[in-house]
């Protein structure tokens, strides 16, 4: 594929995956700053009970990268009847986690928020979206998978045209909810778990349908064969464990911001969404890589592969740098929207500043760590980057500086996101080795 038509390709896939990851961070934004109007406890209590979801999502994330690579990768050898086996095995594979969390999100409430504060009614603003958001997970999982086989057939648009439909719907919902609008009960915080449940099932039936109606006639089965079985257990056992220990990290950062006090997990929370959205914006890179480096891979283009991989970095580099400077000049705005008091939106404020300036690394690693190097499928190399990233820099340098030095939560974060430096250096050197080149057979 000479340049022009890869580009073309490129922004074909990355445009509608990136609107629909913002659309998907529009979710956490609105019931964000929708709660926000309700105060900072209820802003803190969300961000806590929503940590089981941002693990799961993050694993269905990496379930969804497996399908994508050999989806690709089959779509590359034309063989179709694997394609249906890699949609099946994988689609299992997400209920059997969106299980488990919704089973330790409705039995053990209480106890997991209890790990991250000791303010009690933080502790109860929690539980009220906790018990709810947990139905959410299976069909974010299936949404999410069904995603991936769409997209990698051409049609980009159609997870998108649902994406928005669920936003207005779950926009809709937090505001009569929420708010008591139109004779609805003001629910607060459980109205706005109730609004992301209902948008998440919707999503989920309407890919569904737009699922069955590319594929037609789709024969579900589980029989990879002995071979690939254990193939697919090599890919998919590395990035399961590499995003639950990485998002685990990212929990025990919220551990030490909680523990700072509720204003500096108030002011983190405020972050959170805003970095999602602009991330997301540019996560249609990533899954470009995963799609069109992986079928590049699957016909054995492996200098093609390497060549498209440099170009899609620098789209990155040159996007985030966009972004961030964007970032600097409406994070002050931003903060303003949530009725805290000047304390917290100082945090906030100063929070984004810090991550404005890592953007165009953590943008880097998206890329290189969750699109190029996995789509050869040695997803080992991943689960090191992000072990030694996470385990051996970010969460010891957290705890230090929080919990032993008393640092300022800004510091404790410029600190910490060192990790993102020690996990491009790894990634870049592993990537200009070239061993991550490699066909599924």
């Amino acid at each position: 594929m000479d340049i022009q038509n890869f580009r073309k390709a490129v922004f074909a896939i990355a445009i509608p995956v990136a609107l629909q990851s913002m659309l998907q961070s529009s979710f956490s934004m609105i019931d964000q700053v929708m709660v926000g109007q309700l105060g900072k406890k209820a802003i803190a209590g969300v961000e806590i009970a929503g940590k089981p979801a941002f693990i799961y999502a993050f694993i269905v994330n990496a379930i969804c990268t497996i399908a994508g690579i050999m989806i690709a990768q089959y779509i590359g050898q034309k063989d179709h009847l694997s394609e249906e086996k890699a949609i099946t095995v994988n689609g299992l594979v997400t209920i059997v986690f969106g299980f488990l969390f919704t089973a330790i999100s409705l039995g053990f409430t209480r106890p997991f928020l209890h790990l991250f504060t000791k303010d009690e009614q933080v502790i109860r603003e929690g539980m009220k979206y906790l018990r709810i958001i947990g139905y959410s997970y299976i069909p974010l999982g299936l949404t999410s998978l069904l995603a991936v086989p769409i997209r990698t057939h051409g049609k980009s648009p159609w997870p998108l045209y649902v994406s928005i439909l669920s936003a207005i719907i779950n926009t809709s919902l937090n505001y009569v909810l929420i708010f008591g609008h139109f004779g609805m009960p003001q629910l607060g915080i459980t109205g706005a778990a109730i609004a992301s449940v209902i948008s998440q099932l919707v999503s989920m039936i309407l890919l569904t349908f737009l699922f069955l109606k590319l594929y037609g006639a789709f024969h579900p089965s589980l029989a990879l064969g002995k071979k690939r079985t254990k193939q697919y257990i090599k890919m998919l056992a590395p990035v399961v464990l590499s995003e639950f220990l990485w998002t685990l990290g990212q929990s025990m950062n919220t551990f030490v911001y909680g523990h700072m006090g509720t204003s500096e997990l108030a002011g983190m929370s405020l972050t959170g969404p805003v970095q999602g959205m602009l991330i997301g914006a540019l996560s249609g890179l990533s899954q470009a890589a995963g799609i069109l480096i992986g079928q590049s891979l699957g016909e054995k283009h492996y200098e093609e592969a390497y060549h498209h991989s440099k170009t899609l970095m620098r789209y990155g580099f040159i996007g985030s740098a966009v972004l961030a400077v964007a970032l600097l000049i409406f994070r002050t705005p931003y903060v303003g929207i949530y009725q805290v008091d000047h304390h917290v939106q100082s945090i906030g404020s100063s929070l984004l500043l810090v991550f404005a300036f890592l953007m165009p690394i953590k943008v880097e690693n998206m890329i290189l760590g969750g699109g190029i190097i996995r789509s050869g499928g040695l997803t080992h190399y991943i689960m090191f980057i992000d072990t030694i990233g996470t385990w051996g820099v970010g969460v010891p340098l957290a705890l230090l500086s929080g919990l032993v030095f008393h640092l300022p939560i800004v510091s404790v974060y410029l600190i910490l996101s060192q990790e993102e430096v020690v996990r491009l250096i790894i990634s870049i050197i592993i990537f200009r080795s070239k061993k991550w080149m490699h066909t599924i057979n």
